[in-house]
């Protein structure tokens, strides 16, 4: 076993007699850890890409929530008088009435 191992070691298995078929193995294991790595590499790069893009999302969401809340402020009624108020216009004193239309059939 201890021989074994130190023919191991010094790579005695590379310059056997049959060291075509290590290569072709060593060869095939690098070509497979060289995949592995790069897919490793991409998903990584994706988790990243992915992050990125939720913080934009959040992002966006809150200048969203901001300016619906500005916009609804400048729709109430008070913010319209006091818009209005510059160029003269007043409410009006007498409510609006409502106007039924009785039809004849």
């Amino acid at each position: 076993m201890k021989k074994g191992l130190l023919d191991i070691l010094r790579g005695k298995f590379l310059v056997s007699d049959d060291a075509p078929k290590n290569w072709l193995f060593l060869l095939f294991a690098s070509f497979l850890a060289a995949i592995m790595i790069s897919s490793s590499h991409r998903a990584d790069k994706k988790v990243h890409e992915i992050a990125a893009l939720n913080e934009e999302v959040r992002k966006l969401r809150s200048e969203f929530l901001d300016m619906r809340r500005s916009v609804q402020q400048l729709k109430l009624e008070s913010s319209l008088q006091n818009k209005v108020a510059d160029r003269g216009l007043l409410p009006s004193k007498n409510p609006p009435q409502k106007i039924r239309v009785k039809s004849e059939r």
